[in-house]
């Protein structure tokens, strides 16, 4: 199994970024793909994930209506858009998989077993 995240850079508040997943080594349409988010001194938080088989989506208090996550199945493809960013959204943002049950849980997300290197995102102020 191989994540491999990418698009995170340097963008001033307000701006937008779209992170992507590139998923190998599974089947993509079992799973389901999560993406979290850790900040230097902060605990790790689990920000939005996606299932595959049937499409439900979770969103963070933090992010909900500023963030969109989707998939390309045929290319095996994940992404993040946050809009609106703001200085509070830098972090090492990581990307996960897991079977549904496994990350959607009753109270917020659970932690997949399989991880990417992490792309780092910076909000300037």
């Amino acid at each position: 199994v191989q994540l491999v995240e990418s698009g995170g850079g340097l963008v001033q508040a307000g701006g937008s970024l779209r992170l992507s997943c590139a998923a190998s080594g599974f089947t993509f349409d079992d799973y389901a793909i999560a993406w979290f988010r850790q900040a230097p001194g902060k605990e790790r938080e689990g920000v939005s994930c996606v299932s595959m088989s049937d499409g439900r989506t979770y969103y963070a208090d933090s992010v909900k209506g500023r963030a969109t996550i989707s998939t390309d199945n045929a290319k095996q493809m994940a992404y993040l858009q946050i809009d609106n960013l703001e200085p509070e959204d830098t972090a090492m943002y990581y990307c996960g998989a897991d079977v549904s049950w496994v990350l959607f849980r009753a109270w917020g997300m659970g932690t997949p077993r399989q991880w990417g290197q992490g792309t780092q995102v910076t909000v300037s102020s």
